[in-house]
């Protein structure tokens, strides 16, 4: 295949582009360089530029015939969604109906899109599945909730396929230590975590531990980035095959309180990591994990790193490169 990897500089992104050359299939980067970093794509072609730009898009369709595109290139930040929700509809949503409109012109007919546990809002159960209600809390979850809608609407119209990955906490690192997570500035626990360990932080701030949990601190789903970029592969092949479209949580389904994590990180990298126990955060649940049944049953995808300690490892390693680079 030849896919086009919309926001392939970032840090999940990256990682598909090296899983889809690894497989053998061609590969063009598209992406501004607005959060992601030019060093990471080390796989295939490289087109540095934003999907605001209609002319561009045109060109890239043009110099290469894709079979699917995959779309990483989203702003992320929930705080900063709500303070300048502006930049999230137009980069979000705007932008993205432009790639859209450029597959359409272009008779590309397979999407794959990068979509986010936070559609859902609020959770009512313990584990969230596909029709548990999208009821998004925030600029960045109405942002891709949004999306899904439009990919609704042209399938029915303009016969687009697409599925939709819902994931819930991406985390770890590339095996083999080519790639991992470098966002500025870091909001992810385990990055957090490990700077910590590593000394570029004095403590990690844990936000209350009085929820309804076994240790009191919150509980999230942590999925490794490679079975990621492998439910990303499969959900295109499932979707070549069969001509559907479809919707899949994307979880490990065992949730990790942030005291586990911080314990687990202190197994793993032998250092202390202090802590300091703060508030709880406005509009953090108490447990977020997914039910991912459905990823398994419909497109064969079994996660291969679910073992939380070889996530924070290979975390763990990147950030000790990097640390040394």
């Amino acid at each position: 295949m030849n896919v086009l990897v919309v926001g392939g500089a970032g840090y999940i992104g990256a990682h598909m582009v090296k899983w889809l050359a690894r497989a053998g299939h061609a590969v063009t980067t598209l992406d501004n360089l607005s959060t992601g970093h030019a060093d990471a794509v080390r796989y295939g072609k490289r087109v540095i530029g934003d999907m605001a730009d209609t002319a561009l898009l045109d060109q890239v369709f043009t110099a290469e015939r894709f079979d699917a595109v995959m779309h990483f290139a989203a702003f992320s930040l929930v705080a900063e969604s709500i303070a300048d929700p502006a930049i999230y509809y137009r980069n979000n949503v705007s932008h993205t109906i432009n790639l859209l409109d450029a597959m359409r012109r272009h008779d590309v007919r397979q999407f794959i899109f990068s979509s986010s546990a936070s559609t859902y809002g609020e959770p009512l159960q313990d584990l969230i599945s596909e029709d548990h209600p999208q009821n998004p809390i925030n600029p960045y979850g109405r942002s891709k909730w949004m999306v899904e809608q439009l990919l609704d609407d042209y399938a029915s119209a303009y016969g687009l396929q697409s599925v939709c990955l819902r994931y819930f906490n991406a985390a770890g690192a590339d095996p083999e230590g080519e790639l991992g997570e470098r966002h500025e500035p870091e909001t992810h626990l385990i990055p957090l975590v490990l700077e910590a360990a590593a000394g570029q932080r004095a403590a990690i701030t844990v936000f209350g531990t009085d929820y309804p949990t076994p240790d009191g601190s919150c509980i999230r789903d942590y999925i490794h980035v490679q079975d990621l970029c492998d439910a990303h592969l499969k959900a295109l092949l499932w979707m070549q095959e069969t001509g559907r479209s479809g919707r899949f949580n994307l979880g490990n389904g065992t949730g990790f309180s942030v005291l586990s994590v911080i314990e687990a990180a202190r197994a793993v990298t032998g250092k202390p990591i202090p802590i300091v126990i703060s508030d709880r955060r406005p509009g953090d649940p108490a447990r977020l994990v997914a039910d991912a049944r459905l990823a398994r049953s419909i497109l064969g995808w079994v996660p291969a790193y679910p073992d939380l300690d070889r996530i924070i490892a290979d975390a763990w390693r990147w950030t000790c490169r990097s640390r040394d680079r």
